[in-house]
């Protein structure tokens, strides 16, 4: 039985096709319990808009607090690693191997700074996403209809 499983799963993931399927079904899938998730919390409340600061405040500190670290660390090892392959690629001796090993430098520094980018452009998005959310939570919030205690 294992074995079937394990043949199922290698035939899977070697099919290009299937993965992507799998990816669009999963995002689906997140996406879909999000929206319940938070049209559960709002309906709970009893309101359009759910606040839910108590829920947020934590995870922006906890990105805020991560970010610096992080970006210390990955430009650390990105640079340690970038020279690490351009030693490599410069003692190869085979042409065949100093261009592969050329392709593998290149792969690294465009990856290194797709990271770095993309961990500064959270580092500077967290802040003007905080504001969108709590503007939004309080129109929503100031936009709902009086409830039957508020109108007598």
């Amino acid at each position: 039985m294992r074995n079937k499983v394990m043949k199922m799963v290698k035939g899977f993931t070697s099919n290009p096709k299937a993965v992507m399927a799998a990816k669009i079904v999963a995002t689906a899938i997140v996406a879909a319990i999000g929206a319940i998730a938070y049209s559960t919390g709002a309906f709970a409340a009893g309101e359009v808009g759910a606040d839910f600061s108590g829920v947020t405040s934590p995870i922006v500190g906890l990105i805020n607090s991560l970010v610096n670290p992080l970006l210390a660390i990955v430009g650390a090892g990105g640079t340690i690693f970038c020279i690490f392959l351009g030693v490599k690629f410069a003692t190869a001796e085979e042409p065949q191997e100093k261009e592969k090993r050329k392709q593998a430098l290149k792969t690294a520094i465009i990856g290194f700074f797709l990271i770095f980018v993309l961990m500064a452009a959270l580092k500077l998005s967290i802040k003007p996403m905080t504001d969108w959310y709590q503007a939004a939570t309080v129109s929503t919030n100031s936009t709902q209809a009086p409830t039957e205690a508020e109108t007598k």
